[in-house]
Parts: structure tokens; sequence; C-alpha cells
């Protein structure tokens, strides 16, 4: 009974070996075939240099091995000086000292031992002429009773101021330290476009031969808008971090040119600095050099960019004083004694419409037009009066200084 069983494992397990014997043939067959059915894959070359190019960002590109910033720093950087002042002040008496009862006591000579005062102030420049001229703000040097100029390299200079606009917050200083030294390349502000890269240099909170990066936030801010109504100036807005002791340092584009003057910064903003326009300081710079001063043509009124809307809403309140023309155009808030406007019969509440012609819509363009013109050149100024138009003429004077 055992050998049929043993028998018929037997088969099964040929019968197993078989199909497996015949699968392998099978397969080795197949890949005998298939080699001589296709033609080797071809070899693709790639140029990878264009790939990683068209991947890298303009940042990545800008960046590279050497920072944009580091070279256009290292340009304009021995150039950049710091500049510290001393003024020496005296406090007012106190009328008590100056009573003859008071001075029974401690003599008239007490009021002459009273201490004098040394007030310094710290600020930032660049040089523009390798014979030593310096360009910075007025209000870094101005009043200054001694100025010290110190290059990047340490040296020091005693400085000389050859003029001040404080209308436009610029002056110039002197020094002598021979005729090789580093010059700030001064590029063109006319062509800066809001985005670009904008690179503050100078000597912040007394730390010195400090760098920050930003860009140009805005263009043609107007001293107006910026809270500086005293001055006549359209600035450069940027978000490059600016502190006290920056003011009179460069503002360099990519480039590493020169095309601004760090001037102002506003306490109530976070991250907002102002620049003078390098072609505006250009100018100036060449009459400070030559007169010593900058002569400003002026008016002589104090005015507000007026609209319809604005007008309208004046003409609403049953408490204002007076009825104002609901068009556009500059209102005059009150006219300077004296001046040139009052001499030609400007007055209080007339809207100026047009000079020489051109439409005037707000009071940065009037001023500007004003700035524009001559001393003693006479406009034609159409003012808008209650319900009539009356024509002008006004012959400009200049500008005194406040100081």
């Amino acid at each position: 009974m055992r050998f049929p069983k043993i028998s018929r494992s037997l088969r099964q397990l040929t019968t197993h070996v078989l199909a497996i014997a015949l699968g392998v043939v099978l397969a080795v067959s197949t890949l005998q075939v298939l080699p001589s059915q296709a033609e080797p894959a071809p070899t693709i070359t790639v140029d990878t240099s264009n790939l990683i190019a068209q991947r890298q960002s303009p940042a990545s590109a800008a960046i590279g091995s050497t920072s944009f910033v580091t070279a256009a720093v290292n340009r304009v950087g021995t150039a950049v000086v710091r500049i510290d002042t001393e003024r020496t002040i005296t406090r007012r008496v106190d009328p008590f000292m100056e009573d003859p009862f008071f001075r029974r006591f401690f003599g008239d000579g007490f009021s002459q031992q009273i201490p004098s005062e040394q007030l310094r102030g710290l600020g930032s420049g660049f040089i523009i002429d390798k014979s030593g001229l310096v360009m910075t703000n007025a209000h870094v040097v101005d009043k200054a009773d001694k100025v010290t100029v110190r290059l990047k390299d340490g040296r020091t200079f005693e400085g000389k101021v050859q003029g001040i606009d404080e209308v436009t917050d610029l002056a110039v200083v002197k020094i002598n330290a021979g005729n090789d030294l580093p010059v700030a390349p001064l590029g063109s502000s006319t062509n800066v476009q809001v985005g670009d890269w904008a690179i503050a240099v100078g000597n912040p909170l007394g730390f010195d031969n400090t760098v920050t990066l930003g860009i140009v936030s805005t263009l043609k801010r107007s001293s107006a808008q910026v809270g500086i109504s005293d001055k006549r100036l359209d600035f450069i807005q940027t978000d490059a971090a600016i502190n006290p002791g920056n003011s009179g340092g460069p503002l360099l584009n990519g480039q590493g040119e020169v095309i601004g003057i760090n001037t102002a910064i506003r306490p109530d903003a976070m991250g907002i600095g102002f620049a003078i326009p390098i072609d505006k300081a250009k100018a100036i710079a060449t009459q400070l050099q030559r007169d010593g001063k900058v002569a400003h043509p002026y008016l002589g009124v104090q005015m507000l960019t007026l609209t319809p809307d604005l007008a309208k809403q004046n003409n609403t309140d049953p408490n204002s004083p007076i009825q104002i023309p609901e068009i556009n155009g500059v209102f005059v808030m009150r006219v300077v004694p004296n001046s040139p406007a009052a001499s030609a019969g400007i007055r209080r509440g007339d809207v100026i419409l047009q000079v020489d012609g051109k439409a005037i819509t707000s009071a940065e363009q009037l001023q500007n037009v004003v700035e524009d013109s001559r001393l003693g050149q006479v406009l034609q100024v159409k003012v808008q009066r209650g319900n009539k138009t009356e024509q002008l003429s006004v012959r400009t004077a200049e500008l005194q200084n406040a100081s």
C-alpha cells in the first residue's frame, strides 16, 4: 500500500521540476532576443551652467561671493568723514542776580563768574574734491566755534566752514590735507527710481563707519510733508536706517555713487529717513564755494494747497470766518508785512491760480516756481478774490535766513 503513494509523490515532484525548468528556459530565450531588438539609449549632454544661471535669483547673483554693498562701500568709504563740532554758550543771567540788593552781598563780579558751557555735536560728511572740500548738512556745523574733520584712516584736521545755506540745509567745509584725498563719486539723482537700492554711510550715534541698507521708498517728498516747512526741498525717502550722526553722510546707489545727502529723520516714524538729492546739492555747493551763501527768491506768503473738497468743508462750517472759492489752487493764509507779495497787493484769502500763465495746483508747485525764478524777476500772478480774478505783478526779493 505504501509504494503507490511514494510513486505518486515522485511523479508530482517531477512535474513541478519540469515546469520550473521550462520557465527558466523561456526567460533566458527572452533575454537573448530583447537586446537584438532594442538599440542602446542615446547619451544626452546637458549644459548645466545655463540652468544654474536661470535658477539663480537676482539677489543671489548680486550677492555672490562678494556683496554689491561691500563693493559700493569700498568705492566711497575712505571719502566719508566724521565731523565733530564745539560751540561755547553762556547761560542767561537770572534777573534775580541783577538785583542791587543781591549784589550788595555777593558783589558785582558774581555774575561774571558764571561758567560757559561747551556744546559738542557729531555729524558726517564726504569729500567732494581732492583739495579738501567736504559736503555736509548746515545744521551739523551751524554756529560751531570749532569744526574737526576726522578721516577714516584716523587723521584729523581743523575744518573751516566756507558756506552755509540753511534753506536747503547744506554746507561746505574746507580742510588742508594736501591734494591727494579720496573723493566720493557723485552720481545723479535724476535717474533714481522707487525700489532702487539705498546705502547709508556715516557715524550714527557716534558709531564710526556704519553702513545700513534699504531701498528708495519714494521720491520728491516735500519738506512740508516731512514737517520742516522752513526748508525748500524735495527729499529722497528711504528705509535705510538713519540715526543722529548720519546727518551729512552720503546715500549711495548700488554702484557706490552718491545720490543723496542724509539729512533728516522723523522721531515719530520707524525706519524712514530723508536725503537731499545730489543734483540739488551739487548746484548749491558750487554757489557756496563761490559766494559763501545762496540767494533764494521769495514772495512772502504762508500758503495751503486748496481743493474743491477742502473749500467745501470750510464753506459748510457755520463758524468759518470766510467763504473760499471751491476750486484748485493755492490759498493764501497770511501775507508777510513788507514782503513782495504785500507790495504787489496780494491779500489773505486770495487763491493763487497761475504764475506766468502756468496753472498752480499745490503749495509745493508754487514754491518750486518761485525757487527757480531769479532775484528781482517780475512774476505775473493770477489770483481768485471772491467772485473776481485779479492779475498782479510780483517782483521777487531775497529770502533772509531766520538766523
